[in-house]
C-alpha cells in the first residue's frame, strides 16, 4: 500500500495513522504519524524463510545481491558490481546451481538496494539470516526506528557512494562487525512471524508502532 492511495480522499484519510511498507518520505509517508510496515517474503506454506545463517567465521563472501533491475538504485548497482568482483557478489539472475538463503548465510554483508519502491523483503531475509543488511536507499523510514537504532545492526550507504561499496565495507573492522552481528541476533525475534502472535514478534512490534503514534497524536474523539 503507497502513501498516495490516501489522496483520492485527504479529509478521509487526514487523521489515520497509516501502516505502509512503501514508507517512502518524498511521496507522501509522514514519519511520527505513519508506521513503516517490514516487507516479509512467505515460502508457500511457511512463516519465514529457513535458518541458514552461518556463524561469523563461516562466512566468507564479503557482499551479496541478487534481484531485478528496477529502479535506478539498482541500475547504478548493477553498471557498477554485476559480476565483477569475487567478493562483492551481485546477480541480476541468480546462476543455476546456487542457493539464495544459503548465499545470504554465508554473507557477512546483505545489500538491500531499493527498486521501484524504496522497500523490499530483503531487510528482513538478512536480518533472518544474521547478515548485517546494508540499506542503499533515499527518503525510506526504517520499520519500527522509533525503539530500534538501525546504526548498530545494519549499514546504510548513500546511493552516490555505490562505487565505494567494497571501501566501506571492507573498512569496518573486525570487533565492529562482530558487536553488529551479535546485535542482529538479538533483533531477529522483532522481525519473526509467529502463529499465535508472541511477545516482541512482528505484529507486537507493529501495534507498538501504532500505539506509539496513537499517544503522540491527538485524535478527535466522538461525541
Amino acid at each position: 500500500m503507497a502513501p498516495s492511495v490516501s489522496y483520492a480522499n485527504p479529509e478521509l484519510f487526514k487523521n489515520f495513522i497509516r501502516v505502509l511498507c512503501h514508507a517512502n518520505t518524498s511521496e507522501g509517508f509522514r514519519p511520527g504519524i505513519d508506521v513503516s510496515l517490514p516487507e516479509v517474503y512467505l515460502p508457500f506454506g511457511k512463516l519465514g524463510p529457513p535458518r541458514l545463517g552461518q556463524p561469523p567465521n563461516n562466512r566468507p563472501i564479503l557482499a551479496f545481491f541478487t534481484g531485478r533491475a528496477h529502479g535506478n538504485i539498482r541500475k547504478i548497482l548493477f553498471e557498477h558490481w554485476k559480476e565483477n568482483n569475487n567478493e562483492v557478489l551481485i546477480y541480476e539472475r541468480l546462476p543455476i546451481g546456487k542457493n539464495y538463503t544459503k548465499l545470504m548465510g554465508q554473507s557477512k554483508f546483505c545489500l538491500c538496494p531499493s527498486g521501484y519502491e524504496v522497500a523490499s523483503p530483503r531487510a528482513v531475509e538478512a536480518i533472518h539470516a544474521g547478515c548485517l543488511a546494508v540499506m542503499i536507499s533515499d527518503n525510506y523510514s526504517l520499520p519500527f526506528n522509533d525503539v530500534l537504532d538501525w546504526s548498530q545492526f545494519s549499514v546504510q550507504i548513500p546511493v552516490a557512494k555505490i562505487p565505494e561499496i567494497k571501501n566501506i565495507l571492507e573498512g569496518i573492522s573486525r570487533d565492529k562487525y562482530l558487536k553488529m552481528q551479535e546485535r542482529v541476533i538479538r533483533v531477529q525475534r522483532h522481525f519473526v512471524l509467529n502463529r499465535l502472535a508472541r511477545p516482541f514478534d512482528i505484529i507486537h512490534m507493529i501495534l507498538h508502532s501504532v500505539w506509539l503514534r496513537r499517544l503522540n497524536f491527538e485524535l478527535p474523539v466522538p461525541h
